[in-house]
């Protein structure tokens, strides 16, 4: 069985840097290089009532982990399809994942498997969108697939921080360990048509790095605390106030927001002790596992501590396919060496350090790719792109543990039982903040949309 679609090479594309935000002036060098870093707002109102949770961290396994050797797998399917792992049992009675899951397979008495999630784009950066947004993207699948923000719905975490009021000086949405690549930037990381200011706080440093800070929440040894106030009220006299509704978001308005926003973060004690991960015990970092995924895993805990509402952590986009989940050759010996037994250990000790400090329930944990891979094994020993059925998995948040929902065929190849759309994901989530994912929210043309384009899972809750 084959895909529709392979890799293409991509165009390179031009990126906004941090020197064309200095360009716009306005506000001293040390706030403005914040760019696209501190495009992010204050921690919104803690909800109540049981439909909501305080905080949600997406873990995306970029480039598609392989359903039928880790979530669904099919042990009496031909060996074409099997593959080489078999299934264990879990802490759930009758849910099994594959062997290479042990330390997860322990806690699947509070997790979900999703296993009928399916969408049509077999092209990485078009999934991508599908998977990070809920949305089918405009441009379609095969063409390429850069950000344009005027057409480009938001992230999960944009959407959220444009509709959730603000109250403190905490982001409510952040993004680590680094901005994900195929050739050009992937879309679906940023807040598109909601505009610049619901941006993520972006970090681009390896938190698994002897010396790793975030550098731009640090004030200029030369610039004391009176003197930012000072520059913030001079800012305010500055800043033009608007005087009649505009659709499309006014340039020095937007300017003035990264400023507001860039001194809340500098002055924010809570987000800067959140970054300060040496302060961890050894022990517990070790738990997480001293690679990139397990301490970006350990510094997402510490941000939903803080008051974080929403964190990205992208696994395995550096340089090169085999940084990756996109396993189109060998894919078992990558499996079993590289890919997961770091993520098996890093996504359980997750759970267990919520659970351990009473954060788990609050917490809704989503663990996705951008799709599965195909059931049959290809000529070079892997499985290729596969978006007609695979599994996503969520815990904590209020899921009542240890089940499934749906089912895929004998081969993994279609949903057989309850087919989901990333439409429903995205209303999972959305719902699961309070939010009536049936709502409009309104593009920079002034066009409306609703917030998700499917209806929330919500059996899967207690």
């Amino acid at each position: 069985m084959k895909p529709r679609f392979r890799d293409q090479p991509f165009a390179a594309s031009p990126l906004l840097s941090r020197r064309s935000l200095l360009a716009c002036g306005g506000m001293a060098p040390f706030a403005l290089q914040l760019g696209n870093l501190l495009n992010t707002a204050a921690r919104a109102a803690e909800k109540t009532g049981s439909s909501s949770i305080r905080s949600c961290i997406l873990l995306f396994y970029y480039g598609g982990p392989s359903h039928l050797d880790l979530w669904d797998m099919k042990p009496d399917a031909p060996q074409e399809v099997r593959g080489i792992y078999q299934p264990i049992a879990t802490s759930a009675p009758g849910i099994h994942v594959g062997e290479l899951l042990p330390q997860t397979a322990r806690w699947m008495d509070r997790m979900a498997i999703v296993r009928s999630v399916h969408h049509p784009m077999t092209n990485h950066n078009a999934a991508v969108v599908e998977a990070l947004c809920g949305r089918t993207p405009v441009k379609g699948d095969l063409e390429l697939l850069a950000n344009d923000p005027l057409v480009d719905f938001p992230c999960f975490g944009a959407a959220l921080h444009h509709l959730l009021p603000a109250e403190s000086s905490v982001p409510l949405h952040v993004a680590l360990p680094h901005v994900m690549y195929n050739v050009v930037v992937l879309p679906a990381q940023n807040a598109g048509f909601l505009g610049a200011a619901h941006n993520p706080l972006q970090v681009t440093r390896d938190p698994n790095l002897p010396d790793f800070k975030v550098d731009e929440l640090s004030l200029p040894a030369e610039v004391p605390a009176g003197r930012l106030h000072g520059r913030r009220e001079l800012l305010a006299h500055l800043t033009p106030t608007p005087t009649l509704p505009q659709k499309r978001p006014d340039p020095l308005q937007t300017m003035a927001t990264y400023q507001d926003r860039a001194i809340d973060m500098l002055e924010s004690e809570p987000i800067r002790r959140a970054f300060r991960i040496t302060e961890e015990q050894d022990a517990l970092r070790d738990r997480y596992g001293r690679h990139t995924l397990g301490q970006s895993l350990l510094l997402a805990r510490r941000l939903v501590e803080s008051g974080v509402r929403f964190i990205n952590v992208n696994d395995k986009i550096h340089n090169g396919q085999l940084a990756n989940w996109d396993s189109h050759t060998d894919v078992f010996p990558r499996m079993t060496n590289d890919l997961v037994p770091p993520a098996d250990q890093a996504y359980s000790a997750l759970l267990e350090d919520l659970h351990q400090r009473g954060l788990l329930d609050s917490t809704l944990v989503v663990a996705m790719g951008e799709f599965g891979r195909t059931p049959r094994i290809n000529a070079s020993g892997g499985r290729d792109h596969w978006p007609n059925c695979y599994s996503v998995v969520f815990a904590g948040g209020g899921i009542k543990g240890g089940q499934t929902w749906g089912t895929s065929d004998q081969i993994g190849a279609y949903p057989d039982t309850d087919p989901v759309s990333t439409g429903d994901l995205a209303a999972t989530i959305f719902s699961r903040f309070g939010l009536d994912p049936h709502q409009l929210i309104y593009d920079g043309l002034g066009r409306p949309h609703h917030l998700a384009a499917g209806e929330p899972l919500t059996k899967l809750f207690a």
